[in-house]
């Protein structure tokens, strides 16, 4: 799994801790990711569109939401994602009733190696499907440049396999005189030259398909299926076809007159690119969606009523009236845009380069185009209408056959609704959904800002070795439109728009206000505030900083500032200079998630930090796993000789405290000591 891509994981399950511990699990290795949670179908769908997951993690115990059910929903919703059943134990039974019913795959919650391997294959295996379609839709070009190349050359070329031809190009059949390659399909290659040299020809043809390298130039003379015969050079090579090996054979001749190619590619009756140089068109297009271009629809266009039309006007006037509706819709493109005829009466159009309002407006000036006018057929004058169907050609859908049924059906959704109407399937129109929901959560984060409706909760820190004061952690939420909204959802949001600096002073002005008013009652406290990477680049942010805590008249070391150690190791160099000038100033520095990376006391060499928050991952089942036991006393133990303070985090039962006291572990903190509660 590459550790600069964002994982995107919906966790369907009942605990918000055990969501954490998994989150924490994969950003320890370095991987960055956007979590969301959903504990009913209400939720799910709220999350598919807001997070747009690449994983889901499914607990069965979950017990208001089936696994069947859950993969219904996810079938629905119609993205490539892979649905992970997480349980903390199972048997033959349990898995194979999990596979039965939707799951990709199943992790087991106590054995965190199996379960990150679980979700970095099935990541890798979701990022190669994706691949997989780009790669698809290149190979499809690579070939369809490969037949242009061979149907425009000049030269007459076949490829033989044991001895039969199975292609050839318009050059082989124009220089040998057969209309059609089915004339030429299964005949042997043989046939293709004269008796005098068939021996020899044979005689290659053997040496080569036991893997001789080819010879030059063989001079002989070519028979045309008229049994007429000329001098000739062929060349061969080895080649794929189909892949199966087979034999490139080269006729050498006159070059072809540009101007007929060009006949060749046109429809006779309508003047528009055929079927076949239409279908290459969008293959183009469709190549060039998959490598990120944008602005393109292909769009299927045909008269309403055609056979009730073509019946009133007789069969002798249909060519003329579809020539004359042909050249109605061509009159409306622009350079940029491409038509052709896709069937009988079907006319397909590429357009390119318009924005999805550019394209609905072509659609309405084409049909008004063809519907307020006139078609004079001889003596007879009538007026038609059209219906279109198409489909915007983005990502998701950079697949010929899929975009073809894509607008196919849109064509026949219009046609359903009568005449004259028009039906564009969009299939990035969740993407534009999302893009449209995190403009809205950005306005809502910017007039939290303005408005101070962020709000602060704190969770009480409980000293082991009696330590003088309250200590608290302070946490962050949002008022959002229907409630308080977790930072998970949010703060990936301001991060992107860099936001987060602004973030950080807001909390931090918060809390030093509450620091002073805990003062003038009596009660001194620590507050532990967590700090984004980058208020790291933010130059202003310790001499304000600074100002507020010599305004505040506060005592060093009353705030404490906090980061994870794997962002503090991917910003080594600004982190050290922004915790000496921090230090300096009086203040302390606490790492989150210390004892997480290989060597977790090495980063002590360059970060001074005073607290070490231990990794959330050793608190899982402490009383049950004597390793982490182990592990914590020997933090502790080095931590001591460091003067550093520890404090272990997410702690869930007593027996869990007594064993941490008996580590040697300073501070304590867990809900099972105290819940978040609201900052007063």
């Amino acid at each position: 799994m590459k550790t600069d891509q964002v994982i995107k994981i919906l966790f369907i399950e009942k605990s918000v801790e055990d969501a954490e511990q998994i989150i924490s699990l994969l950003r320890n290795s370095g991987i960055a990711v956007r979590p969301a949670r959903a504990t009913s179908a209400e939720q799910i769908t709220a999350a598919l569109d807001e997070l747009g997951p690449d994983i889901v993690l499914f607990d069965p115990s979950v017990g208001t939401l089936e696994l069947r059910e859950v993969s219904r929903m996810l079938d629905a919703h119609g993205r490539d994602l892979a649905l992970i059943a997480l349980v903390s134990q199972a048997d033959n039974a349990t898995i194979t009733e999990l596979f039965v019913n939707g799951a990709r795959s199943v992790a087991l919650r106590p054995q965190p190696k199996q379960l990150m391997a679980v979700i970095q294959r099935e990541f890798d295996s979701l990022n190669m499907r994706r691949q997989v379609r780009r790669l698809e839709a290149a190979l499809r070009e690579s070939e369809r440049r490969c037949d242009a190349l061979l149907d425009s050359s000049t030269d007459a070329i076949a490829y033989v396999h044991e001895g039969m031809h199975v292609r050839a190009n318009q050059a082989y059949l124009d220089t040998f005189g057969y209309a059609d390659f089915d004339d030429l399909l299964g005949l042997p290659v043989l046939d293709m030259i004269g008796p005098n040299d068939a021996d020899e020809f044979k005689n290659t043809l053997k040496g080569l398909s036991k893997g001789e390298k080819p010879t030059g130039v063989i001079e002989l003379q070519a028979r045309r299926a008229d049994a007429t015969t000329f001098k000739a050079g062929v060349e061969f090579a080895h080649a794929m076809f189909e892949g199966e090996p087979c034999l490139q054979v080269v006729f050498r001749r006159q070059k072809v007159d540009t101007g007929v190619i060009e006949q060749l590619q046109r429809d006779a009756v309508t003047g528009l690119f055929n079927r076949a140089r239409m279908l290459e068109c969008i293959d183009e297009a469709v190549a060039a969606a998959s490598q990120g271009t944008k602005g393109q629809a292909l769009l299927l266009i045909e008269p309403d009523n055609w056979q009730s039309i073509v019946a009133g006007v007789g069969l002798s006037k249909a060519d003329e009236l579809l020539a004359a509706f042909a050249n109605r819709v061509e009159g409306q493109l622009t350079a940029h845009d491409t038509a052709g005829l896709l069937a009988e009466h079907t006319v397909g159009v590429l357009l390119h380069t318009r924005n999805d309002d550019g394209i609905k407006q072509w659609i309405a000036g084409l049909q008004q185009a063809i519907a307020g006018g006139i078609f004079d057929l001889g003596s007879r004058s009538i007026t038609i209408t059209t219906s279109i169907g198409g489909s915007l050609l983005g990502e998701r859908n950079a697949n010929t056959e899929l975009l073809l049924n894509q607008a196919s059906q849109a064509l026949r959704n219009a046609q359903s609704q009568g005449g004259n109407r028009n039906d564009l399937h969009d299939p990035a129109a969740r993407e534009k959904a999302d893009e449209e929901r995190e403009r809205y959560w950005l306005s809502v984060i910017k007039q939290a800002l303005t408005q101070n409706d962020f709000v602060l909760y704190h969770q009480q820190t409980i000293s082991l070795q009696d330590a003088d004061g309250e200590f608290s952690e302070i946490l962050l939420r949002l008022n959002g439109p229907q409630g308080e909204v977790l930072p998970g959802f949010f703060m990936p949001i301001a991060e992107k728009h860099n936001l987060t600096p602004a973030i950080d002073r807001w909390v931090l002005n918060q809390t030093i206000e509450h620091l002073r008013a805990r003062d003038r009652m009596g009660s001194p406290t620590t507050f532990f505030v967590k700090l984004t990477a980058g208020s790291l680049e933010d130059k202003e942010l310790l001499p304000w900083l600074g100002e507020r805590l010599r305004q505040a008249a506060l005592k060093h070391g009353q705030l404490v500032l906090e980061m994870t150690e794997s962002k503090v190791v991917t910003s080594l160099r600004p982190a050290q200079e922004f915790v000496q000038a921090w230090q300096k100033l009086g203040g302390q520095f606490a790492l989150e998630q210390f004892g997480s990376g290989l060597n977790s006391f090495q980063l002590l060499n360059h970060i001074s930090a005073d607290y070490l928050k231990i990794d959330r991952s050793y608190m899982a089942d402490l009383p049950q796993q004597q390793e982490s036991q182990r592990r914590v006393a020997e933090i502790c133990r080095q931590s001591r000789e460091l003067k550093k303070q520890t404090i272990a985090e997410w702690v869930e039962d007593a027996a869990s405290t007594s064993l941490l006291f008996a580590c040697g572990v300073d501070f304590v903190q867990g809900n099972f000591l105290q819940e978040p509660q609201r900052l007063t």
